[in-house]
């Protein structure tokens, strides 16, 4: 079956699932295979659920006319999503970097939604499997599109650029994520920079921070729509964001200095795009961050600054050094570990603790394998959560803000609970 055949069946179909459990009357069922599982086993069950069709790569599941048999159900779920982008012919933006894609996204989607129909990422779903649910998630009443793609090895953003087929793009930062699958962090910017190549080979344009030496250097040739601080000011962050654009002054509900690149990024979009100035600060303004991003929590007499949806060595200097400029208060830091460090793990996470040690912070705790093994000074080491919280006395953190980051697997958010 041909990718032009299929698609009529889509264009018939409720949408799109990889999963059983979210099955829908008259969707379209893909038979993903994994490490741990095998799709093609539940097509069947797909089917008696009320999936229009399934789409599978084992023959020996094919039982009925309603069992589409092909090579490759990946690929053929990429190459869908790709076809469909093209009969979408609609603006789509694709969306990279180290640090802050998904809250830019939301951002962005923000201040657009106020003109246009715009269909974003959900979540986190941002890889091969991701992005190919995310374009055949827009239909024909999307004016404009958001992919967010993420990546920790080479040649992952051009996979999903060549899927996705920006019009626009944009990279948050070059930080140090991913070092394991890049290797190193020149690995990390020539493959961030994927999306940069596919932009000049097919004439986009690309959204650039110009503060930042290596958007520019790396974006070489392609035409761009720039900001900067000049034309998007920062005031300030205490700890609230404040910046201003068009002579309004715009005070976001986000945290932490390094969230105003986020918020230029959506402002230059917004205006590009010729959304109101007015309407471009009323969407800053209200966008509330949700599941574990720059959020800020009261809790009797404690107030919690969480970030622990993910982290890494770039994340963690930045989230400090913003800890840090808070005055007269009482401060403590907890910090989990950070994953896919590769061989700099140990060196990493040693020079994390020792520039929170600089940095006066009331108290400054340590959670994780990691951050456990390592010399640290004037910090409290923990090997996870469970020993953490056997220590735990609620009464030491009254008064006090707290900032909880980590990388997601550390699921540092049950902190909040025991404060």
């Amino acid at each position: 079956m041909t990718i032009e055949q299929l698609y009529v069946f889509f264009t018939q179909s409720n949408g799109v699932t990889t999963d059983t459990r979210k099955i829908t009357k008259n969707s379209l069922y893909f038979a993903l295979k994994g490490g741990n599982f095998d799709g093609n086993t539940f097509a069947s069950e797909a089917i008696k659920q009320g999936a229009l069709f399934a789409i599978i790569d084992d023959k020996k599941h094919q039982t009925s006319e309603r069992h589409i048999l092909v090579k490759d159900v990946l690929s053929t779920l990429q190459a869908l999503a790709k076809h469909h982008r093209s009969v979408l012919n609609i603006p789509i933006i694709g969306l990279t970097g180290s640090n802050g894609k998904t809250t830019t996204k939301e951002l962005i989607k923000c201040v657009l939604d106020k003109k246009y129909k715009v269909t974003a990422t959900e979540g986190n779903l941002n890889n091969h499997i991701g992005v190919p649910l995310t374009l055949l998630s827009m239909d024909k009443n999307t004016e404009i599109g958001i992919v967010e793609m993420g990546a920790n090895h080479l040649k992952e953003i051009e996979l999903l650029s060549s899927i996705a087929q920006p019009n626009f793009g944009y990279i948050t930062n070059f930080g140090k994520a991913h070092l394991e699958g890049f290797g190193s962090e020149a690995g990390i910017i020539k493959g961030k920079s994927e999306l940069y190549a596919f932009l000049k080979n097919s004439q986009g344009i690309a959204f650039i921070n110009t503060d930042d030496s290596l958007q520019v250097k790396q974006s070489i040739g392609i035409k761009n729509i720039s900001f900067s601080s000049k034309t998007i000011p920062f005031i300030a962050a205490n700890p609230f964001v404040t910046t201003a654009f068009k002579g309004l002054e715009i005070s976001s509900q986000l945290i932490g200095k390094y969230n105003y690149l986020n918020i230029a990024a959506a402002i230059c979009m917004g205006h590009y795009f010729e959304v109101n100035s007015d309407e471009i600060k009323e969407a800053i303004e209200q966008y509330t961050p949700t599941n574990n991003r720059s959020q800020i929590i009261k809790k009797d007499r404690v107030t919690i600054l969480l970030d622990a949806y993910n982290a890494n060595p770039s994340s963690m200097e930045a989230a400090l050094e913003n800890f840090k400029q808070l005055r007269n208060v009482k401060k403590i830091v907890i910090l989990g570990d950070m994953f896919e460090l590769g061989e700099s793990r140990i060196e990493e996470h040693e020079k994390i603790a020792l520039l929170a040690s600089t940095m006066s912070f009331d108290n400054t705790i340590l959670i994780g394998d990691t951050f456990s093994a390592i010399t640290a000074k004037n910090t409290a080491q923990y090997a996870s959560f469970e020993s953490f919280k056997l220590a735990f006395n609620r009464s030491d953190y009254q008064d006090a803000i707290v900032l909880i980051k980590g990388s997601r697997g550390m699921a540092l958010e049950r902190i909040v609970a025991a404060l």
